[in-house]
């Protein structure tokens, strides 16, 4: 509450703020009280009210919480002293306290503030503008002790509509938040925790991020830069704990070139693809930088459309003008050029196959859409993989569980140079942008059918998809242990996920299952790819809801539903109070069979007997209502399409909770 200034000269300039209600503090007693932005110690001796800065001046110690002792207010850490009505110290010290004007009023104890004056520029100033103007506009983290200054620096970006912050339960749970939202966009967003362990719990986030290729920015606290290396309370050698997950890092210190460093951390995330980290110790952070302006892309980076070598692109031209059975496979990275890659697909009427990240990103409606590869995948993508005689792989990195035939004739596209031949040789690696390279090879290939060796295969993948769609209606017909089968569940998710959503799957059977049994449309498919990390989904569904808030892009308004198993959920449900705190329109499918059903199958299979995979659960329906989203329960087929049109309908975050068996089939 705030009131005019008395008329007298000397506090003319002053801001009153109600800080005690009348008889509110006892004789002899200390309160720490927030008077509009600022904290201070209220202190009540002798008859008189005095109002100190909260902070000690030797280690910040919240006086407020400390106590009168011998007419002297004590700090509560370690004992300094400050008379109340001056802040000055006994004997010789010169470490004073600033004190505050103060009226004791009828309606109770004000104290007055001189009138608030511009912040002076910060560090941390220097390096948010920079990461805005390099198109970071999302942040997501914990603030805490040791991230303050540049959390108030995000804090004004935020204030100014430059970006958005996301405050999280837990720092891993943000950087998988981050990491999907790359995955989705192909642009940065940065993660944000205070030193020691909110700085360790994002690193399986931000590997997840590193492994599948997506453009992330870590900023992390730090002790101050005085104490550094000296086993300082919460210092963790950083530089050495990400030195791995990140592409560049750096420690921001008191003589660096902040703009510089946050320049180059954005444009390793954007052009790298990948991972940059940024150290901040604490006192760095407010240091002044008035007059250093911000770092931006300008002249610092070229358009990235690489034309592939001319050798190359003629091999790999007369290699596809050759083959009688050609097979396009496309993986994640070739995500936002299939419109290119269809039409090659077209002008040699081949199968389009896709990796499980890439599941997608072609229709599954398609009359050349194959399915999936893998052990997650389809035998209609199988079968044609098997039966090709050339393999054109786009994006693609080659991984196991896809399981792409190594003995066939291959052409490999990738932006990356160290992608090509990765695990093995390549017939022809081309090094070139996806769509470009595409682009060039439609462009090479001759316009008479007659030149071309390649035998239509529409008719036969028609005939294999029929065949595929029989088997899994015959799978929806057996009885599953309880519940719902994962057949059935994803066969409703295919009637009823709009055909523009956003899809974040988690790791376990959910994953096998969804590969298998779900038919994509034009849904956008975000999964852990190569580091296939439980407890993905939801935090990612997270991330992905926020890009369906930024206007004029790809992502705008889309729907997100997301899918895990129990065992995934569990890793970061807390994460569902975000969704509410944040009134996230999201959806999530979550396949209960109340244990870690995969490595259950896995040890039947390997002949160990089942341990330790059973889970206690609550009822997550019920969970979601009590954080205030909306829960579904299923327990039956008959349940399931009304549950999840339900889910989807409504207007915030919602969970729907499938009882199922714990084998996909």
């Amino acid at each position: 509450m705030a009131a005019d200034s008395p008329p007298d000269d000397g506090q003319r300039n002053l801001t009153w703020h109600k800080a005690l209600d009348p008889d509110e503090l006892p004789e002899g007693r200390v309160k720490p009280v927030s008077c509009n932005d600022t904290t201070v110690a209220m202190t009540n001796y002798d008859g008189e009210y005095h109002a100190l800065d909260n902070e000690c001046p030797h280690q910040g110690g919240p006086l407020g919480e400390g106590s009168i002792e011998n007419g002297l207010l004590r700090c509560p850490w370690h004992g300094w002293d400050f008379y109340p009505d001056s802040g000055e110290t006994p004997g010789e010290f010169d470490d004073c306290v600033t004190t505050y004007p103060v009226e004791v009023r009828d309606d109770g104890v004000y104290v007055g503030f001189p009138a608030e004056q511009p912040r002076d520029r910060t560090v941390s100033d220097v390096v948010a503008e920079t990461l805005v103007n390099w198109g970071v506009r999302q942040v997501w983290g914990i603030v805490g002790h040791s991230n303050l200054g540049l959390a108030e620096a995000l804090r004004t970006e935020a204030a100014n509509g430059n970006l958005t912050y996301y405050g999280v339960r837990h720092e891993g749970a943000g950087a998988f938040a981050a990491s999907a939202y790359g995955k989705l966009t192909g642009r940065p967003a940065a993660c944000f925790s205070i030193a020691g362990p909110g700085a360790t719990n994002m690193l399986t986030g931000l590997w997840d991020a590193n492994v599948d290729r997506s453009p992330t920015i870590a900023l992390t606290g730090q002790v101050e830069s005085q104490v550094l290396g000296t086993g300082n309370f919460q210092e963790v050698d950083l530089e050495a704990a990400y030195g791995d997950v990140a592409e560049f890092e750096a420690t921001v210190l008191p003589d660096s070139q902040p703009a510089e460093l946050a320049t180059r951390a954005a444009k390793t995330a954007v052009l790298e693809r990948g991972v940059s980290h940024l150290i901040f110790p604490d006192d760095v952070q407010t240091m002044d930088a008035e007059g250093v302006d911000p770092g931006s892309p300008e002249g610092r980076r070229t358009p990235k459309d690489i034309a592939p070598p001319e050798e190359k692109l003629a091999e790999a031209v007369d290699l596809l003008e050759r083959a009688e059975r050609p097979v396009i496979v496309v993986g994640h990275g070739a995500r936002f050029e299939m419109d290119r890659i269809v039409e090659l697909a077209e002008r040699l009427d081949c199968p389009v196959l896709t990796t499980f990240k890439a599941k997608g990103q072609i229709p599954d409606s398609h009359p050349l859409a194959g399915g999936v590869l893998g052990r997650s995948g389809t035998p209609i993508a199988s079968h044609f993989m098997n039966e090709s005689d050339l393999l054109a792989v786009f994006g693609a990195s080659f991984s196991n569980h896809t399981g792409i035939a190594s003995y066939k004739d291959i052409v490999q596209v990738d932006f990356d140079q160290m992608a090509l031949g990765k695990f093995h040789s390549v017939d022809v690696p081309v090094w070139g942008e996806v769509g470009v390279t595409a682009a060039e090879m439609l462009d090479r290939l001759s316009d008479d059918d007659g030149d071309l060796a390649a035998e239509s295969q529409r008719a036969e993948l028609a005939d294999r998809w029929a065949m595929w769609r029989e088997e899994k209606a015959t799978r929806r017909g057996e009885p599953a242990e309880r519940g719902v089968n994962y057949a059935t569940a994803f066969d409703a998710m295919t009637r009823v996920v709009p055909d523009d959503a956003i899809i974040p799957v988690d790791v376990g059977n959910n994953t096998y299952a969804f590969g298998r049994y779900f038919e994509p449309e034009n849904q956008s498919v975000l999964m852990s790819g190569y580091l296939g990390s439980i407890g993905f989904a939801f935090p990612a569904a997270l991330g992905a809801w926020a890009a369906t808030q930024e206007p004029d892009t790809p992502w705008a308004g889309r729907p997100v539903v997301s899918v895990s198993s129990d065992g995934g959920f569990g890793q970061y449900m807390s994460e569902f109070t975000t969704a509410v705190k944040y009134d996230m329109d999201l959806t999530h499918v979550l396949l209960n069979d109340d244990e870690l059903g995969k490595i259950s199958k896995e040890q039947r299979t390997g002949g160990w007997d089942v341990w330790q995979t059973d889970l206690v659960n609550p009822g997550f329906a019920d969970f979601a209502e009590n954080c205030g989203g909306l829960g579904v329960a299923v327990e039956s087929d008959d349940e399931l399409d009304a549950a999840l049109k339900r889910a989807i309908d409504h207007d915030g975050p919602a969970l729907v909770e499938v009882l199922t068996d714990s084998d996909p089939v």
